[in-house]
């Protein structure tokens, strides 16, 4: 399993009249997660990018459990559970503290820069396998 945790402090603008984050708050902090996920494997988004291949969210989904507010602290935590080999689904957690508040769903493909789906890059395969492996 592939797995990396940020942390988030919630900023004022992220929040609404009510003063509650907003919803789509959350899919940027996965967005957060899963870019140093990538970093600690090896394989950074930006030399992804630079290689021609790119990750496009296919589909996406959130559960809201509990409301998070100005200025919490939270953690977001990203898995990826299956070994990866054209398409990737990232699990998602949010908590402050103990308390899980947030869980969410990503789906992405490799796809070449022309938008054509494409298996991704040896590098990143070798890297996910050897984790896989451990």
């Amino acid at each position: 399993m592939l797995s990396a945790s940020v942390d988030i402090r919630v900023r004022y603008k992220e929040t609404d009249k009510m003063g509650v984050v907003y919803h789509a708050n959350y899919f940027t902090w996965f967005e957060v997660a899963r870019v140093a996920l990538l970093d600690e494997l090896g394989c950074p988004y930006i030399e992804l990018e630079k290689d021609g291949y790119f990750l496009p969210v296919l589909s996406c989904g959130g559960n809201f459990r509990l409301p998070a507010f100005f200025d919490d602290r939270l953690q977001v935590t990203v898995k990826i559970e299956k070994p990866p080999l054209v398409r990737i689904e990232a699990l998602y957690e949010v908590k402050r503290k103990d308390e899980l508040i947030a869980t969410g769903v990503t789906k992405h493909a490799f796809v070449s820069s022309g938008g054509s789906v494409v298996r991704p890059p040896e590098k990143f395969v070798d890297l996910v396998q050897s984790t896989f492996s451990d």
